[in-house]
């Protein structure tokens, strides 16, 4: 076996169910949420809200807080969940310098399916306008190291969240119960 994993990020656009995934996950393992969206920075939140895109600058300060709460997390003894976005590959690699054997789960879904889960999730930050702009900026991990892609289009969450326990199990996760 490689290096195992000692944490996660539930990884892709919006509407693919990284919250839903990584409450199902941890409660099947023990394993430590932490949700992302959480650490926005408000100018973060009223840009979104306005249907404007974040872009690399906005985004910096965000991912910096992410690596800190890994770093926490890791450090407590814990096994992090993370949901995060996590884009762009040099995102995805900012992540990884914070927390060596860092796994990616990446929830792929059609641009249709996550137009409409987004809109139909009342209260959230994120409009349905902003789907296109999200795939334009994807960049897939598929093919990284301690990458797993999920079809979340078709599967249920419980059924995602199985998935990634199971392919945790084969990287080396140790459950806490």
């Amino acid at each position: 076996m490689s290096q195992p994993v000692t944490a996660l990020v539930i990884m892709g656009v919006s509407g693919c169910g990284k919250s839903s995934v990584s409450e199902a996950l941890c409660r099947l393992n023990g394993a430590t949420a932490i949700e992302g969206d959480s650490f926005h920075p408000a100018a973060n939140i009223e840009k979104m809200s306005a249907g404007h895109p974040l872009n690399d600058d906005d985004r910096a300060g965000w991912l910096d807080i992410l690596c800190d709460e890994l770093r926490r997390s890791l450090k407590a003894g814990e096994h992090p969940v993370l949901t995060c976005s996590a884009l762009k590959k040099k995102y995805r690699d900012h992540l990884r310098e914070a927390a060596p054997g860092l796994g990616f789960v990446f929830l792929e879904l059609t641009r249709a399916v996550a137009a409409d889960r987004v809109s139909h999730r009342p209260g959230h930050f994120m409009p349905a306008s902003l789907i296109d702009s999200q795939f334009a900026t994807l960049e897939s991990p598929v093919g990284e190291p301690l990458t797993l892609a999920l079809n979340a289009s078709e599967d249920s969450v419980e059924d995602l969240a199985e998935q990634t326990h199971a392919w945790w199990l084969q990287h080396g996760f140790e459950p806490t119960h």
